[in-house]
Formats: C-alpha cells, sequence, structure tokens
C-alpha cells in the first residue's frame, strides 16, 4: 500500500506542476508534458534512486512521469529486452533522448543495443542506435568504421525522416569535428547534401549545418 500511496502522491506533484503554458511549447516539439525540467531534476533530486518507484512511473505511459522515472531510476538494473521496449514504446522525443542519453548509456548493454538499433527499420528506433554511434565516436572511436558511417550518411541522411536525418546529421559533425583524418570528407558531405543547410539559428547557437558546425567546434579547440 506503501508505494501505491507513493506513486499516487508523485503522480498528484505531477499533475499540479504541469503549466499548460509550457505544455503547448512542447506539443510544438512532439512532447506532451507541462512541467519545467528544472522542476523535474529537482523533484527527483529529492526523491532520490528508487528504482521501483521509476518502473511504477514508466508504466502509466505518463510523459513527465516517465521523464522522472529516468533522473530516479537505477541504469544498470534494466536488463537489454527492457530497455529495447522501453524505447519502442517512448513515444515523445524528449523521452527517447533521456531514455539513451540518461540510462542507455550507461548500460552494460548499451553497445549491443547500438548496433541491433541501427541496422532498425524504424527510423525512431534508428536515431537511437545513431545517437550511441556518436558517442562511440567521439569517447571510444576504437572499432568503429568511420569510413562506413560517412558512406550510409552520405546515401541516407538526405531522404531519412525527422529524428533520424538530425541523428545522422550529428554523427556526421562528430566525424568531422573529432577525426581529422576524415574531416575534409565530412564537410565535403555536409556541403553536397545541404542538410539543415537554413535550419534557424539564435545568434548565440552553433548551426547544426555540418561543415559549419565542425568548423565552429574545431576553431574552439583550436583556441582554447
Amino acid at each position: 500500500m506503501a508505494r501505491a500511496t507513493e506513486l499516487t502522491g508523485v503522480m498528484a506533484e505531477l499533475a499540479a506542476l504541469d503549466d499548460p503554458r509550457i505544455r503547448a511549447v512542447n506539443e510544438k516539439h512532439g512532447d506532451d508534458h507541462g512541467v519545467n525540467l528544472g522542476t523535474l531534476r529537482a523533484l527527483a533530486k529529492r526523491l532520490r534512486t528508487q528504482q521501483d518507484l521509476a518502473r511504477e512511473l514508466w508504466a502509466t505511459g505518463d510523459t513527465a512521469a516517465r521523464l522522472l522515472a529516468l533522473l530516479v531510476c537505477r541504469p544498470k538494473a534494466f536488463d537489454r529486452d527492457e530497455l529495447d521496449a522501453m524505447l519502442r514504446e517512448a513515444r515523445t522525443p524528449k523521452v527517447q533522448d533521456w531514455l539513451v542519453g540518461y540510462v542507455v548509456k550507461k548500460s552494460p548493454y548499451a553497445e549491443e543495443l547500438r548496433v541491433t538499433w541501427l541496422a532498425d527499420p524504424d527510423p525512431v528506433v534508428a536515431s537511437a542506435g545513431w545517437a550511441l554511434t556518436t558517442e562511440r565516436v567521439a569517447k571510444k572511436p576504437e572499432g568503429v568504421d568511420l569510413a562506413g558511417l560517412l558512406d550510409v550518411v552520405e546515401a541516407e541522411m538526405k531522404d531519412a525522416p525527422d529524428r533520424l536525418q538530425w541523428a545522422m546529421n550529428h554523427c556526421l559533425a562528430q566525424i568531422g569535428i573529432e577525426h581529422p583524418g576524415h574531416r575534409a570528407r565530412a564537410i565535403a558531405i555536409g556541403e553536397r547534401l545541404e542538410v539543415l543547410k537554413d535550419y534557424p539559428t539564435s545568434p548565440d547557437c552553433t548551426s547544426p549545418f555540418a561543415p559549419v558546425w565542425i568548423d565552429e567546434m574545431v576553431r574552439r579547440q583550436q583556441d582554447g
């Protein structure tokens, strides 16, 4: 009963934190929740790590509850099939991003899932595979076929669905930023495909257009 009472209390708190203005902004990006993320993190900090509660929050299917679940869970407590199922039922971009970034990356199954998801026909699942691949490119590139990744990007990124295209573009930029031997080709692919070339970018942000992104990050590395 105590566990049910705690879940009920947390869900009531999330409902009280829902702001229609935040929800309206989030819904433009495909995220159906209205809780300020800073407030959500503060709630997670108060609750601390609770794996059982995390599973219960996830099972509600509510987006804010699932985001909270990903903050209070124990990433290494999920098995491979559980993580695979969670990604496939995640539904919204923010939940998918946090699941990959906060949980799967810390899992002992991250590499196995990276390879599996990269080849998945579902573009949302494949985008998670590309996100994990981008992490490998940046932090542990040994054994990753960078030239082969560029081949795939060159052949498929232009016509890929939005989320998959974004993930592939991030990987393209990361290869160019981190690996000088592949930089010229990465920039050339970006210039030829022109993916995200006209993406609206505020003056204080770096454009996601790969050639600009690569040049800017390399310049910062050199200046640093």
